[in-house]
């Protein structure tokens, strides 16, 4: 598939009867895994990035590396693939060359949200009015790039900057609402911690949406299965890899510490065969 059918294929996966579940890549490999496994689609992950790349915070690593990461998971995969735009890297009138550049790199679509990236203090977000203004830009940007498929998903961090949850949700279901209606073609609420919280916004969002599970704040929450049922759109798996990736390493390598073997290791089958490697290479 080229750029534009990628587009159109992951838009056909999130408009589907199917919840499309998309674990989060953060290096070439981890991407090669998630297709391996046969997922239909892989989100990158800035926050993952980051860490991979022992940042403090997703604004530490910036546009380029961003950019250039997701590049090469677009490399590594025959799947589609969603780049994590951030907040698009700046106002509105950067929005333009932040899609341009995305495109140019292959990815299918792209997450542009509403918090404020890089700033000291407690999470923030901009004004609804300038989040619209950016998905606008973001829509006419991708209209006149050479994919105009690209998927945008618009994301609101509207629940996890208030003390009230009720009033948080009403936030994002005003801004989910409003931004499918600026031209993305999904709607992202973060920090959902319950099936309740979950079902409220599916009765009162206009369009698809996409919920964040295995995250820390609702991993014991939060079930693929119970959201599937529900009828979500898309499920992201925002930090699964790189979490697994971290305990897998930091287990084997101390059992190698304390112990001097490789006994622990091979009894609980904590490590891969060369045949694993081979067979995620031979993808290529």
């Amino acid at each position: 598939m080229n750029n534009t059918e990628k587009s159109r294929c992951l838009r056909e996966l999130i408009l589907a009867k199917a919840t499309l579940v998309m674990p989060d890549a953060f290096d070439p490999i981890s991407a090669r895994i998630i297709e391996s496994l046969g997922f239909k689609a892989v989100q990158c992950s800035g926050f993952s990035m980051a860490v991979a790349a022992v940042r403090p915070a997703e604004a530490d690593l910036g546009m380029e590396a961003n950019l250039n990461m997701s590049r090469a998971i677009v490399n590594a995969v025959k799947v589609p693939v969603m780049a994590d735009g951030e907040d698009g890297f700046g106002g509105p009138e950067t929005i333009t060359a932040t899609i341009c550049a995305y495109v140019e790199a292959g990815l299918a679509g792209v997450n542009l949200e509403d918090q404020v990236l890089g700033q000291p203090g407690p999470k923030r977000i901009v004004a609804c009015d300038v989040m619209v203004e950016k998905l606008t830009n973001a829509r006419k940007a991708a209209k006149k790039s050479n994919n105009s498929e690209l998927v945008i998903n618009g994301r609101t961090d509207a629940l996890a900057v208030v003390s009230d949850r009720q009033a948080g949700l009403k936030e994002a279901v005003q801004r989910a609402n409003a931004y499918l209606a600026a031209g993305a073609d999904l709607a992202f609420v973060t920090a959902v911690a319950t099936m309740e919280e979950v079902r409220f916004l599916m009765s009162k969002i206009q369009g698809p949406i996409t919920i964040a599970a295995g995250l820390p704040y609702n991993i014991r929450t939060l079930s693929v299965k119970a959201l599937k049922d529900a009828g979500v759109a898309r499920v992201s798996l925002p930090a699964i890899a790189i979490f697994s990736a971290i305990r897998a390493m930091t287990d084997n390598l101390r059992s190698i510490r304390d112990r001097e073997d490789f006994v622990d290791i091979l009894d609980k089958s904590k490590i891969c065969e060369m045949e694993d490697i081979a067979a995620l290479l031979k993808r290529a």
